[in-house]
């Protein structure tokens, strides 16, 4: 990253002619305006499975912020697949309301809306992170429909010492999961969701079969790596078929989990996947440990799943988005440049900069980089943009004061 700022970074500021992070890309008929993409972050404040205010001001945000595609996070596609009492849900027709207010309201504010679909399987029944993230009794408070939240998997192996087994899957089951996946698209679609993405990462129950750790299946579902797969691609498949055709479809995946499932797996799914109308990789990591993958010494380092996101790239020939400590605007411009990844991602550091995109277009010499923004916040930026005010924004430097300047 150093040579690429280097190389092109003069005192703030850039010579490229037009940065290709705020390049437009068209994937099948949807048009994003340029290459910044906020990730689909857990925020565990449903209100039993239905969206609430929260959730639309967290996804308005990023919009308003100037991010190319906003998506929601993991939606469930079945009752048992919500990891707390907190997750999002997509599994009835009631639910479609309340997405429908937050798509609604991304797009308004310039972005296109995304959604992601999700199952939990064996991590299931928990309770939120910051209440310790602990297997529930179904006595605790806010419970709902507790016998309705079963703990599934592709095998009954529970994902640590410390989690109750779960129950494996039938046959016939697994196929109606499938579908869950397939009725979930269509509600998606009804909603005004522009971008779909299939969660098949993290530990999550796609992951689940993927892995020759969490699944022990004797049947067509387990044993051979072309029988692990073949759940993941019936889930593309399905959710394909019902998707509009003029819309894209990315998949999540876990590109190295530590245990079992790596990347040249990863790269053959990829392909398979590319044959079924997955239009984009979704790069990350981890998942079926009981560790996280941010607890690892790979992830004390900037971008380090970009490397996924290259191999898929270039070995399985389909468009990839990169993710993980993806921080500056220079940082991100290399990947793209270098042809890394189509797309890149931002989770935790958008959280802390919700106007990460203007921020990035100004570091990189953007001129027009208010027309990204809704005119409420255009209009009065480019007006002090023009005046003849001495300072620079609070994100460059680190306070009014140079140092060793008296400060009184």
């Amino acid at each position: 990253m150093a040579a690429f700022a280097q190389s092109y970074l003069l005192n703030g500021e850039t010579s490229l002619p037009h940065p290709i992070l705020f390049t437009p890309l068209k994937i099948r008929n949807v048009t994003l305006k340029n290459r910044v993409v906020i990730a689909p972050m857990h925020q565990y404040m449903s209100d039993k499975g239905f969206a609430t205010d929260w959730h639309m001001m967290n996804a308005g945000r990023y919009a308003a912020g100037g991010a190319g595609l906003v998506i929601m996070e993991s939606t469930k596609v079945a009752r048992n697949g919500c990891g707390t009492v907190g997750d999002l849900g997509l599994w009835d027709d009631k639910f479609i309301p309340a997405l429908t207010r937050c798509a609604d309201f991304i797009k308004k504010h310039g972005a296109i809306a995304g959604i992601q679909l999700g199952h939990s399987g064996r991590k299931a029944r928990l309770s939120r992170p910051w209440d310790g993230g602990k297997s529930l009794s179904g006595s605790e408070p806010d419970i709902y429909d507790w016998d309705g939240w079963e703990l599934v998997a592709p095998s009954a192996v529970a994902h640590t010492e410390k989690m109750p087994t779960p129950r494996a899957l039938t046959n016939d089951e697994v196929k109606e999961m499938a579908d869950n996946w397939a009725q979930a698209a269509v509600r998606a679609d009804k909603c005004g969701f522009e971008m779909l993405e299939i969660h098949a990462a993290h530990g999550y129950l796609i992951h689940q079969f993927l892995s020759p750790v969490s699944n022990l299946r004797n049947d067509e579902y387990g044993g051979s790596e072309e029988n692990r797969m073949r759940f993941a691609l019936e889930v593309a498949e399905k959710v394909r078929a019902v998707w509009p055709d003029s819309k894209p479809l990315f998949m999540r995946l876990s590109c190295e989990d530590d245990a079992g499932w790596g990347i040249e797996e990863s790269v053959r799914l990829s392909r398979k996947l590319k044959a079924v109308g997955i239009d984009v990789i979704d790069c990350s990591s981890g998942g079926t440990l009981k560790y996280s993958p941010m607890d690892g010494e790979r992830s004390q380092k900037y971008g380090y799943q970009v490397p996924y996101a290259e191999k898929i790239q270039a070995e399985a020939g389909i468009l990839t988005m990169a993710v993980g400590h993806i921080v500056h605007a220079d940082q991100a411009e290399e990947i793209l440049h270098n042809n890394q990844a189509s797309l890149v991602a931002l989770a935790r550091e958008v959280m802390y900069n919700p106007n990460w995109p203007i921020d990035a277009a100004r570091k990189l010499g953007i001129e027009e980089r208010f027309e990204m923004l809704p005119s409420p916040y255009s209009f009065w930026l480019s007006k002090r943009a023009a005046s003849k005010f001495e300072g620079k924004p609070s994100t460059y430097g680190s306070g009014i004061w140079k140092a060793g300047e008296n400060t009184d």
